[in-house]
């Protein structure tokens, strides 16, 4: 049984024990996601320009929205501001900030019967944890324009401690930070890079498709099984997400259940300490 909690006020170490168990936690916008809502709009509205951004697919040509999006997307996420409306966001979440660590948030894109490869790439079945990432991993997701059930994920319960026969034994983190990250805005129209995926066929229904205002968080724990569903709503999607850890989970070695993932590395390099944006020592990450 997989229960969405909206707006509870359970605790941080409730949550991540409900997540980790497969459950989905939902709340309305916060001033920090408005906040982190509204700068990403501003962003994405000068970069695309005189064009609505979820319209600008019907403007431009394929490797001109690229070219866009290949400014546009490092200069969120690494912009400070970026960073910051993140913690404010986890904060007012309530989690213990001495002991959250969170990746750069993510600007995604999503086009319409349009482009999918790199930068706009729609990601097939998986689960992030076939892509290195720890099984304490949190997901945080938040549309930027309006969303809906043609346009968003689709989870599958079913399969949360069920494994399924995938290619993640195939993949490398280091590899894929050192050639595959770097390559994206070189793919346009055909994604040639090599990423984990489902070698079996799955029973996509029953799933659940969670639809929030701009600014509603998506909570969701990196081991779900998730599907970008193929967007016919005429739009482009804009979304964040960023990644979350707890400190003691990770030493503890708490999480989600490993059903199924084969992969090398990790990416808890990537996460940064709330209160002072420093690493996970070496030697945890280790």
């Amino acid at each position: 049984m997989t229960v969405v909690y909206f707006d509870s006020p359970v605790s941080d170490d409730e949550r991540r024990r409900k997540l980790f168990g497969g459950d989905l936690f939902v709340y309305s916008p916060t001033p920090a996601s408005k906040a982190l809502v509204a700068f990403a709009r501003e962003m994405a509205e000068a970069a695309f320009a005189p064009h609505f951004p979820p319209d600008a697919q019907h403007h431009l040509a394929g490797s001109a929205y690229v070219d866009v999006l290949a400014t546009l997307k490092p200069a969120f996420i690494n912009h400070p501001r970026s960073k910051e409306l993140v913690r404010d966001i986890l904060v007012e979440l309530g989690v213990e900030p001495e002991q959250t660590y969170f990746d750069v948030p993510r600007l995604r894109t999503m086009t319409s019967d349009y482009l999918n490869a790199g930068l706009t790439l729609q990601f097939h079945t998986h689960r992030d944890t076939w892509f290195s990432a720890p099984m304490s991993q949190l997901n945080y997701w938040m549309p930027i324009y309006d969303v809906e059930e043609a346009n968003v994920m689709a989870f599958h319960p079913p399969y949360f401690d069920a494994a399924v026969r995938n290619s993640s034994r195939d993949y490398d983190y280091a590899r894929w930070v050192a050639y595959g990250r770097t390559s994206a805005a070189q793919q346009v129209d055909v994604e040639t890079r090599k990423q984990p995926e489902l070698e079996e066929e799955i029973s996509r229904e029953p799933d659940i498709r969670v639809i929030t205002p701009p600014g509603g968080i998506l909570i969701f724990s990196g081991a779900q099984l998730h599907t970008t569903v193929p967007n016919t709503s005429g739009r482009t999607r804009f979304s964040i997400d960023f990644r979350v850890v707890n400190r003691r989970d990770v030493e503890d070695r708490v999480g989600a259940p490993n059903v199924d993932s084969e992969c090398t590395g990790t990416t808890l390099g990537d996460f940064l300490r709330t209160t002072d944006l420093a690493q996970l020592p070496a030697e945890l990450i280790s």
